[in-house]
């Protein structure tokens, strides 16, 4: 039905510098543009336009403040379904277009059902949970990195095996703040890392069309919006494994019920066509507290 890769990774894989052509035949080229670009692809989604991936990670969600222990706060199970298409960048060349969606659920620690308020311990409030359901998150991969340097492998050979390592530090302006945030602050402060792994026969197969990988996925940033901390120091990480799966179908109950019940269009991804901008966590509880997306009625 559909196969896998990471979706909160959909936005970090650059790739920068190469050089010639990859033969059509025998495996894949890594030391070459073109191999770098098949490789990528590989690990992101399938060789084949339209066929689509699914990627599934799950871990611990903790809490960061000075002077106090970290807490255990909650559980997450996410996921994101994609899908790649040829496609040619005016500035950039030759490449590959990539479309997706993702869900991060908040699950409760002890019982790993899904969260519908949390106790903030910190403001003794209860507060709704809003989980993660971005719409979409599209990246494209091709012959010139961002860096404006052909595209090369973005990882390293270990004998039988690849791996992948990213950072992505963000910094930027707050979508829920005000047009005075270098006055007063409200500046979005996060940093996303992702690792990737696989067998290297697996990824250079080129009668393969998808790559196996397993990824790890970390993250720390603001205190998330629904948690109505009102500015208090400190900050929330997350820590998780995860795995491109052999099908959709692969999903852990958790998951593919709430995407049964309440987020039906998550089964698939979206258009390869798709010229939406990228959704994000912060956007997207801005859009719903304006009316402009509808929670799910739980």
């Amino acid at each position: 039905m559909r196969k896998l890769l990471t979706g909160v990774a959909a936005t970090v894989m650059a790739i920068a510098g190469c050089t010639v052509a990859n033969s059509a035949d025998g495996p894949i080229d890594l030391n070459t543009t073109q191999g770098a670009l098949d490789a990528m692809r590989k690990v992101q989604c399938s060789l084949v336009d339209g066929e689509e991936t699914t990627f599934y990670w799950h871990g611990r969600a903790y809490s960061r403040k000075m002077g106090e222990r970290d807490k255990h706060l909650f559980n997450v199970e996410g996921m994101n379904i994609r899908a790649c298409v040829d496609h040619t960048d005016e500035t950039r060349g030759k490449g590959f277009k990539l479309v997706t969606r993702e869900l991060l659920i908040y699950v409760d620690k002890d019982t790993g059902e899904v969260i519908k308020t949390w106790d903030n311990p910190w403001t003794g409030e209860t507060v709704d949970v809003m989980h993660v359901a971005n719409d979409p998150v599209n990246n494209g991969f091709y012959e010139l990195g961002r860096n404006g340097q052909p595209a090369s492998f973005a990882g390293e050979v270990l004998g039988d095996r690849w791996q992948m390592s990213f950072t992505v530090p963000l910094f930027y302006s707050n979508p829920l703040a005000s047009e005075y945030q270098s006055e007063i602050g409200g500046t979005y402060h996060a940093t996303e890392m992702f690792n990737f792994f696989g067998m290297l026969d697996d990824l250079v197969d080129r009668s393969k069309n998808s790559a196996n990988a397993a990824v790890g996925w970390a993250r720390m940033s603001d205190w998330l919006p629904w948690m109505k901390m009102s500015g208090r120091e400190g900050a929330i990480y997350f820590h998780t494994a995860g795995r491109k799966l052999e099908s959709f179908d692969d999903l852990p109950d958790v998951l593919k019920n709430e995407i049964k019940t309440h987020y039906p269009k998550y089964d698939s991804a979206p258009p390869l066509d798709d010229t939406r901008k990228n959704m994000t966590s912060w956007k997207y509880y801005k859009a719903v507290r304006e009316g402009k997306e509808t929670l799910p009625n739980r």
